[in-house]
């Protein structure tokens, strides 16, 4: 499967895999800012996605910016339609304590492609009981 990128700033990076058998992509900034903490920002990446039908892109965080620094994606996992057009960006969120620089060429995210399954949806008057039921945030513990 080929996934078609699009260059619209000259300073823009293909995305890549870092490793043989990696998930994601690697996916870096084009833009030189600095995330206060607590913060949040769009950080561009200069590329235009064409994302064959049937396929999604998940914009992940990459965990060394969150253990180190505190950087996450805001919107864990966003989602790219394979029918958008537009610059491929990623919102970037600062829980640390000081200040995050982001320059340019920086990695900032992962892009993982996926198939996409769509479900059909039925209204219906119950549903059937399981095991677990309604057990759900900490129905099992810490």
């Amino acid at each position: 499967m080929t996934v078609r990128f699009k260059r619209i700033s000259p300073d823009a990076i293909m995305p890549a895999y870092a490793r043989e058998g990696d998930a994601g992509m690697d996916l870096c900034s084009v833009d030189d800012l600095t995330i206060a903490p607590g913060a949040r920002a769009l950080v561009h990446t200069g590329l235009v996605m064409a994302l064959p039908p049937g396929y999604e892109a998940q914009v992940r965080p990459r965990s060394g910016l969150a253990l180190k620094h505190g950087v996450t994606v805001l919107n864990t996992p966003g989602t790219i339609d394979a029918g958008y057009r537009g610059e491929v960006g990623v919102v970037l969120v600062n829980l640390g304590d000081v200040a995050f620089r982001v320059g340019k060429g920086d990695r900032i995210a992962q892009l993982v492609v996926a198939p996409v399954l769509r479900a059909e949806t039925l209204e219906v008057d119950e549903v059937d009981d399981t095991s677990r039921g309604a057990g759900g945030f900490g129905s099992t513990g810490i």
